[in-house]
């Protein structure tokens, strides 16, 4: 039963007498918005901003997210608008042509403003097309800063060579290491770094040809493109797996794995169990979107429309900027 209810029952059974006062807090009046000091706060907020702008900028992986989440979001922005514009257009498309097929013949027609969309739509559509340039360009900026894709992939190659030779000459002098590598995921690794080399250098291949570099035919470009897109699916789908079999792993492990023989306390082990299932599911829903991406780019006609393109690109790009915020904070 509330305040107000007891209050009333007890009125009630009083034979006379003054009104009981309320037992209820006067409501202050409401505190005037700050709009002083949220001027005052904004060159110290713009200014932290930017700083921490600039750290997200200070390595080429940083770099690129910066410019996946970018490209895809204003890809999408654009479909949005253009959804949103096209039934204006549609309108005024209609009313032209009933204007036009209730004329005669000989009649000539003079459009007005009157009879175009409105200026909303068309302003609306300017900036669409503005948006889809800028994603444009900010793609091509990307493909181009993955020009040097290859020499990381020779350094990861490398080291997979390196690895299986010191394995080699343990064997050799029959040493036992106390944690031997997971056959599994070495012969993982093989493959994804074999595609990924087919994948750069197919990709490096046509977009050079496009800029005039090289001198593949544009159909040869196109194949390739295609091509490098099937070993990104490749790529991808294995990383799934990877995934996959590093959670069934994990899963596998003794206490005194997880404890590291008594030296970690429970909440340690806690804190790291949150923050690799954390890292575990970003990773796991950035390539499962990613997925239906590399199938639309590795088929001839593609199987997506635009606005699901960009709606389903700017997943990876909304978690990988999420997560470089975060380790780039102070």
């Amino acid at each position: 039963m509330s305040a107000t209810e007891t209050t009333t029952f007890a009125t009630a059974d009083l034979p006379s007498g003054e009104p009981i006062p309320s037992s209820a807090a006067p409501v202050p009046n409401p505190k005037p918005f700050p709009i002083k000091a949220v001027f005052a706060a904004a060159p110290s907020n713009i200014d932290a901003f930017l700083a921490h702008l600039q750290r997200c900028l200070q390595t080429p992986a940083g770099i690129d997210t910066v410019l996946l989440f970018l490209c895809y979001t204003s890809r999408l922005s654009a479909s949005v608008l253009e959804t949103l514009t096209r039934p204006a257009i549609q309108r005024s498309a209609q009313q032209l042509l009933a204007l036009a097929a209730s004329l005669p013949p000989s009649a000539t027609l003079v459009f007005t403003a009157k009879a175009l969309p409105s200026q909303g739509a068309a302003l609306a559509l300017a900036f669409a097309k503005r948006l889809r340039a800028f994603s444009l360009m900010l793609s091509d900026a990307r493909t181009f800063l993955r020009l040097w894709g290859l020499l990381n992939m020779y350094f990861w190659l490398r080291r997979l060579v390196l690895k299986r030779s010191a394995a080699k000459e343990s064997e050799k002098e029959s040493e036992k290491a106390a944690k031997k590598d997971d056959s599994v995921e070495t012969a993982i690794s093989w493959i994804q770094v074999s595609t990924c080399i087919v994948f750069q250098a197919l990709e490096n291949g046509a977009y050079l040809s496009s800029k005039g570099v090289l001198g593949w035919a544009p159909a040869t470009q196109r194949r390739a493109s295609l091509w490098s897109a099937r070993f990104w699916a490749a790529f991808v789908g294995i990383e799934i797996g990877k995934l996959f079999y590093e959670s069934h792993k994990r899963g596998q492990r003794t206490r005194a794995e997880k404890f590291g023989d008594g030296t970690k306390t429970a909440a340690q082990v806690e804190a790291e169990e949150r923050e690799w299932a954390g890292a575990w599911r970003s990773s796991v829903l950035r390539n499962l979107a990613w997925a239906p991406l590399t199938l639309h780019w590795s088929s001839e006609g593609g199987l997506l429309g635009e606005m699901a393109v960009g709606a389903i690109a700017s997943i990876p790009g909304t978690i990988q900027i999420r997560d470089l915020w975060r380790r780039t904070a102070e």
